[in-house]
């Protein structure tokens, strides 16, 4: 039995991870206010954006993470084409929900639906990421602890659906961040602490790639992806902004004329 190690950097993966998870999840719930206050194109545009923000995040905190993750008595890879659909599968189940909410007129359903699918989709991503480890060794699970992470991710899922429906103002988008920062965080390591290697010896090289090598740098370029959103997000006008400003133009406009 191998030992496993899941912050083999100490408390910067950790920490890292959950910082990764609180941006998309504040990135995400800003971008939908910002869509429900909108129509047409635009509110298409926020919801994709908030899409795309929730699901880099999720798996970003995910592979973030997983850079802390070690194994004793076998190196670790990463098959490619299996990283990159989890990636995938996280960004296009989180748009399922954010759009279910975003265009259903009724919101109960809809946040029932729409939670119960991203959170399973988001359980998939976990371990269809967790399928991409390539070890010297068998790979089990606890069945207790994978429903109970599967279930942590339902919950997480419908809990920031229902704070993008109803929470408005930025103090209270940062405190909601921070939960389902850290539901989503619980949800990963619970899913860890259900694995338990069986190491098997071997001098043969493993295929795939290693942490350093493929994870670390599209983690970093999502990371950058997320920083980027944030700051056009923050300098964005909303839409009571643009009305405002339009109000303050059309007496100047009459008077001109």
């Amino acid at each position: 039995m191998g030992h496993l190690d899941h912050a083999t950097f100490g408390w910067l993966t950790p920490v890292l991870s959950y910082a990764m998870a609180c941006i998309g999840a504040a990135l995400g719930l800003r971008c939908t206010v910002r869509a429900l206050g909108s129509t047409g194109r635009s509110r298409r545009n926020w919801l994709l954006t908030a899409a795309s923000a929730l699901g880099t995040g999720i798996w970003t905190m995910h592979f973030v993470a997983m850079l802390g993750f070690g194994v004793s008595g076998t190196a670790i890879r990463y098959d490619v084409p299996l990283t990159i659909l989890s990636l995938l599968v996280a960004v296009v189940v989180v748009s399922a929900g954010v759009f279910a909410v975003g265009y259903s007129r009724d919101r109960n359903r809809a946040l029932l639906l729409g939670g119960l699918t991203t959170g399973l989709g988001v359980a998939s991503m976990h371990y269809i990421g967790m399928a991409a480890v390539r070890l010297h060794g068998a790979v089990r699970y606890d069945p207790t602890l994978v429903g109970l992470s599967v279930l942590i991710a339902v919950a997480a899922a419908t809990a920031a659906l229902w704070a993008a429906l109803n929470i408005r103002s930025p103090v209270a988008v940062t405190v909601a961040s921070l939960v389902m920062g850290a539901a989503v965080s619980s949800m990963h390591y619970t899913g860890m602490f259900a694995v338990s290697v069986h190491v098997t010896p071997s001098g043969s090289p493993l295929p795939g790639a290693t942490a350093m090598q493929f994870i670390f740098p599209l983690a970093v370029g999502l990371g950058s992806y997320l920083f980027l959103t944030s700051a056009f997000v923050a300098l964005s006008p909303t839409a009571g902004e643009r009305e405002a400003s339009a109000s303050a133009q059309r007496p100047v406009m009459g008077a001109a004329r």
